[in-house]
């Protein structure tokens, strides 16, 4: 089932750290924060353009919802209930800390009809989490999960690939501890470093030294694999597209189509391993389901030129019946 969201974005209001790599403003683009009428009307225009609205959830993103002012955060919640239910959107979706969540707060939540929490887990490592200043620890994660779950909420955990202090081991282990906290969904996002937070200092003062882009890409299309491996869909990999990011990043892992590059270094992988496993050379067929061509072929015939300069020539063909990400040799 396809989903979708109407995404609503709440400025950093009333969030209780700022985070070594946060400029939330610059992320999302918001320089406004919505009242309840504006929600109210954003949501009355999206249901008469949505297709599906069964299959769409209000979502607020860009701060840490559970922690702005409560009578702020009621005055959105009692706006977007309205659009809830039969005939309406799904639900509603909202992003917050870890240490933001408890009993009380998602009783709340799930008294205006909230279906889906995403939590800024960001990492698992205790010594990340306090070098980038975020003010909680991976226990608070594995807690406010607990509590989600036991409220039958959707799940979502946001991991960060690349902040001040990590490793490609760092990120692995986070990646294994995510999965074995069972969320329904997960964002990866790539650290970006923008001018006037803590991270474009310490990049420019030479103290923080980001692995390199290409590595990036290789931890977040394994992140990828383990995950949908998992059960877990990974409805983001990489920033969105922005004019105020690309304008403000100093350094980081950013590029506009992270995702299709981390979906072609997968099969480019896995057609590697094919054509290893039954040796073969020169001209080939592999059959990849056929909604996957062109993230097999990769940006810009990418694997294609990569198999070219090792001596194979790769035709690719479709085929409905081969699951994402898995190829076969045809003879």
């Amino acid at each position: 089932m396809k989903h979708s969201n109407i995404s609503i974005f709440i400025p950093h209001i009333g969030c209780p750290h700022q985070c070594s790599f946060c400029d939330q403003r610059t992320i999302s683009g918001a320089q406004h924060a919505p009242s309840g009428e504006e929600v109210r009307e954003i949501c009355q225009k999206a249901l008469t353009e949505v297709k599906k609205p069964e299959n769409t959830e209000i979502a607020f993103f860009g701060g840490s919802f559970t922690a702005i002012p409560r009578d702020y955060m009621l005055e959105l919640l009692e706006a977007a209930h309205e659009f809830v239910g039969e005939g309406r959107f799904r639900g509603i979706r909202c992003s917050t800390r870890p240490d933001c969540i408890d009993f009380e707060v998602l009783q709340l939540l799930k008294s205006y009809g909230v279906t889906a929490i995403e939590l800024g887990a960001q990492s698992m490592d205790d010594e990340v989490l306090e070098a980038n200043e975020r003010g909680h620890t991976s226990a608070d994660v594995e807690n406010a999960c607990e509590l989600i779950h036991a409220f039958n909420f959707e799940l979502g955990l946001q991991m960060m690939i690349g902040l001040y202090g990590s490793t490609p081991e760092k990120e692995w282990a986070t990646v294994e501890k995510i999965v074995a906290l069972a969320p329904d969904t997960v964002r990866i996002y790539p650290v970006v470093i923008l001018k006037n937070t803590r991270l474009g200092e310490l990049l420019l003062s030479g103290e923080y030294k980001p692995f390199s882009f290409n590595k990036a890409v290789e931890i977040a299309s394994a992140a990828m694999v383990m995950f949908e491996g998992s059960g877990i869909r990974v409805i983001k990999c990489g920033l969105h597209a922005s004019e105020f990011v690309e304008h403000d990043m100093v350094g980081g892992f950013y590029h506009p189509a992270f995702r299709e590059l981390c979906e072609a270094l997968i099969y480019r992988h896995n057609i590697e391993f094919v054509l290893k496993n039954e040796k073969v050379s020169g001209s080939v067929v592999i059959a990849v389901n056929e909604r996957c061509i062109s993230k097999a072929t990769g940006q810009k015939k990418s694997n294609i030129a990569f198999f070219e300069e090792r001596g194979v020539n790769i035709k690719l063909v479709g085929d409905q019946a081969i699951p994402k990400y898995e190829c076969e040799l045809r003879r």
